[in-house]
């Protein structure tokens, strides 16, 4: 299946509303239905946006034009800003993820960006990333439903499983799992084919989370970013964080810091997955597990990852423009 823009049907009355190229800020979305019922995973990073994929989703599925049940896998807000435009709907999250979702509200990045020429090389990269995206008029539409641990819904007579497997990513991670068409919505527990980034972790606990979704048996699995997969891409996923533990621990205890730790491994056997720069922050949540106290700052995280990102790029590992 090719990786364009929009809705892909992945199961009956099942779709995966995918946004190339995956990268900072481009998170996937889903819509499952069964006749007149609805439930949507994940809502996208600003209102156009939003507004955007609902347009689309209405087109290929007419249950689409009410939504019933909105499910937030987590609270980063490419995934959680477009909620106030599925009006109606009963919003459900983990109750980890409610309480994380007012700590970066969009005014504050909006805020972010509207400084960051002040912020030198961090907020170059900032707007680098993020700058695509339009934070003003967001209200983020809160969750009116938590749990924790699992929780089973119906959407007509399909089964929809819930799965608290944070923190790793964040603090509330969720997957959400349809047994009947072997399809797993992971959110972000999968970037497939780029660097994820431990927000949380402990780097542990996404090992723990890969194992999970694999004894889950899917055979489709749709990323919080980049394009469909399997059980392969929770594989890779699972892969890269022992390579991490293997290659990023004796670094770090050896003395080195998560930026440097980072530069001696940025041409390893990842070199090829996206947004490597994101391993400054992998090297950094790695480095708290060990028990180290590594300066973990927004503006220290983001300027490590500018770093990182300047120095592919003369190394020619990176083909975006210079921050």
């Amino acid at each position: 299946m090719g990786y364009e823009r929009g809705a892909h049907a992945v199961g009956d009355g099942v779709w995966a509303y995918l946004q190339p190229d995956g990268g900072w800020g481009w998170s996937n979305a889903g819509l499952v239905t069964d006749g007149d019922a609805s439930l949507l995973v994940d809502t996208l990073f600003d209102l156009a946006l939003t507004a955007r994929m609902l347009d689309d989703l209405r087109a290929v599925a007419p249950a689409a034009a009410r939504i019933g049940t909105l499910v937030n896998t987590h609270a980063n807000g490419d995934h959680c800003y477009g909620n106030q435009l599925v009006a109606g709907a009963e919003i459900i999250a983990s109750a980890a993820s409610a309480r994380e979702m007012d700590e970066v509200p969009p005014a504050a990045l909006a805020r972010l960006l509207a400084a960051a020429p002040e912020l030198g090389a961090a907020g170059a990269y900032l707007q680098e990333i993020f700058g695509a995206f339009t934070f003003e008029g967001i209200e983020v539409a809160a969750p009116t439903t938590t749990f924790e641990g699992t929780l089973e819904l119906r959407v007509g007579d399909q089964p929809v499983h819930l799965l608290e497997l944070g923190p790793a990513h964040t603090r509330g991670d969720v997957v959400v799992h349809l047994p009947d068409d072997g399809v797993l919505f992971t959110g972000d527990l999968v970037f497939h084919r780029g660097h994820p980034i431990v927000w949380a972790g402990p780097v542990q606990h996404w090992i723990d989370a890969c194992d999970r979704m694999l004894a889950l048996g899917p055979t489709v699995v749709v990323p919080g970013h980049g394009p469909l997969g399997d059980r392969a891409c929770i594989e890779a996923q699972r892969g890269y964080f022992e390579w991490l533990v293997a290659e990023g621990s004796p670094r770090l205890e050896g003395g080195l810091s998560p930026l440097d730790a980072a530069r001696d491994l940025a041409g390893g056997p990842y070199a090829g997955w996206g947004e490597g720069e994101r391993l400054v922050v992998n090297l950094t949540a790695l480095a708290r597990d060990l028990g180290l106290v590594p300066a973990d700052d927004v503006l220290t995280l983001f300027g490590g990852m500018a770093a990182l990102a300047d120095a592919a790029r003369l190394a020619g590992l990176l083909d975006r423009p210079p921050c």
